[in-house]
């Protein structure tokens, strides 16, 4: 994990836990996806050390994060702004993956004085407005068993995805680094069309496309067109560019920001 610290704030009496992978540069600020965690940006920290600063939060819910009473749009927003506030920036470059990539191109629509540059990986502006939640599997799953062993076993075809993550209880049980409602609930809460979002900042912005990911090759296309400044990058990958082309990100994300 390149020797990141961890470290946390509280929000409201609720814990959120980041990673500072350091750096003497200026600092990126950088989002995961639903079922991820801070964690998942390590390579791009490596790649960016010596010149950023990368700091990575586990979202709320997610990771060593605690469980929050909402996943709104609002909500998520504000801890991107407390945790702005607890690191002293003024700015920074606000990247995301998935539900990272909106909160940060939504946290630029409100507050554009804080944001140096949006990094956009696989997040649309238009989601869900027809259809089933996709995280609609995970209310089949358990949340937490009493060991590790009944865990896995419970998650059955899940285990593989998120063996290697779970949590164990102060009370000695074992647990998934999210809870499943919870990011039923907070996909629900992300579906939308976010055109006036996207619009709305004028701060350069690089848009990351998966050729087999969920972000249309023509809306990514529109999201260039309709916002000066935007760049548009297409990676051979599937929807998990942070972890299936991982090197190929982290380069794209270096070459962008060495032209700020």
């Amino acid at each position: 994990m390149n020797d990141a610290k961890r470290d946390e704030l509280a929000i409201d009496g609720r814990r959120l836990s980041y990673l500072d992978f350091g750096g003497p540069g200026r600092t990126v600020v950088a989002l995961h996806g639903h079922l991820s965690e801070g964690a998942v940006w390590g390579r791009l920290a490596a790649e960016l050390a010596g010149q950023w600063r990368v700091v990575a939060p586990d979202q709320r819910g997610q990771g060593e994060s605690e469980r929050a009473g909402d996943y709104t749009r609002a909500g998520y927003l504000a801890d991107v702004e407390a945790l702005l506030d607890h690191l002293g920036l003024e700015k920074a470059v606000l990247l995301g993956h998935s539900l990272g990539g909106i909160n940060a191109y939504q946290f630029a629509a409100r507050q554009p004085e804080r944001v140096e540059a949006v990094i956009d990986v696989e997040a649309p502006v238009v989601l869900g407005l027809d259809g089933p939640n996709p995280l609609a599997f995970l209310l089949g799953l358990p949340y937490e068993a009493p060991s590790r062993e009944e865990l896995v076993a419970a998650l059955g075809p899940a285990a593989p995805y998120f063996a290697d993550r779970l949590r164990r209880n102060a009370d000695g049980g074992w647990r998934l680094p999210f809870h499943p409602k919870d990011m039923y609930d907070s996909e629900e809460l992300v579906h939308g069309d976010h055109w006036a979002d996207w619009t709305a900042s004028g701060c350069p912005a690089l848009v990351v496309r998966g050729t087999e990911g969920v972000v249309p090759a023509g809306q990514a296309a529109e999201m260039a067109a309709r916002r000066p400044g935007t760049v548009l990058v297409e990676l051979a990958g599937d929807h998990l560019l942070p972890v299936t082309a991982a090197d190929e990100l982290a380069r794209t994300v270096r070459g962008f920001l060495a032209a700020l």
